[in-house]
């Protein structure tokens, strides 16, 4: 039986960090919160504040029908999907095997992009809907070994833009969320993999830097709380003209203005700089 006297949003990547956060924000706006995630045990604390948790690997297109079915089913759809769903790939293009760069896409970028098109045809029949996608300052400015991650948050950027020009006819809003450095996981796992990967050979000098660079600047209170961000998502999707684009969090604005306003060869400065 399908439920549509409340307000519905989708979180993917919900078993931690932004996702996390957002989800919890969102039920405590008083949506009906569908968290999804590949741990679903990791969400208990969502499910006892009254969220329906979803095992979803977003690259598994079997596991993110059945999630959609299941939301299409109870609710006949949602208001607010929140693609967060991602993790981030580094490494020297060289070393990193066109499989893995598949997937690092397969996550970021076709993964989201398939569930937006499940979910669009009850949003379209509505005349309503909000999609946030969340990209990264990564998404408009670039950083060393972060080839593969950076291009799949620029393809994100890009699809985003030309989403909400298809979907404005239809009432669907689409916004655009830049966060910069959050407190969350990502530093350990992207270091972690840098070292197995690379931590030898040719580009181990280069690696070790940016592992230790990226163990520095995660983890040590150092970001910013990831309810930063929920709290924009919040404000977006209340709002009844949001902006395309939120940045927020540690380092966002200043790194994008600079990439922006001084070009490329001082904005590779700025990053070297940073790796002694």
């Amino acid at each position: 039986m399908i439920d549509s006297g409340k307000r519905t949003a989708l979180v993917t990547g919900a078993s931690s960090g932004m996702g996390k956060a957002i989800a919890k924000r969102l039920i405590s706006d008083g949506y009906k919160v569908f968290a999804a995630a590949r741990r679903v045990e990791k969400m208990d604390d969502l499910a006892r504040m009254g969220a329906t948790p979803l095992r979803m690997d977003i690259s598994n297109e079997v596991e993110i029908r059945a999630a959609v079915e299941t939301i299409l089913a109870q609710t006949g759809g949602v208001d607010v999907l929140v693609n967060n769903a991602g993790f981030g790939l580094y490494g020297p293009v060289e070393e990193i095997g066109v499989d893995e760069a598949r997937y690092q896409f397969e996550v970021n970028v076709f993964g989201p992009a398939r569930l937006t098109q499940m979910l669009l045809p009850a949003m379209r029949k509505k005349g309503a809907g909000t999609i946030v996608n969340i990209t990264s300052m990564g998404g408009k400015i670039y950083t060393l070994l972060g080839a593969w991650y950076h291009a799949t948050k620029h393809a994100l950027e890009g699809w985003s833009d030309s989403l909400r020009l298809e979907l404005a006819p239809f009432g669907i809003r689409v916004v655009v969320v830049e966060p910069g450095l959050i407190e969350t996981g990502f530093g350990g796992v992207v270091a972690d993999g840098l070292l197995k990967r690379s931590g030898g050979g040719p580009y181990a000098k280069v690696t070790q830097a940016v592992a230790n660079s990226t163990r520095q600047a995660y983890g040590h209170g150092r970001g910013t709380d990831p309810v930063v961000i929920a709290g924009i998502v919040s404000r977006a999707v209340a709002s009844r003209k949001p902006r395309t684009r939120y940045v927020s969090g540690k380092y966002a604005k200043p790194m994008i203005m600079i990439r922006k306003w001084f070009g490329d060869r001082l904005f590779d400065r700025v990053i070297t700089s940073q790796m002694g």
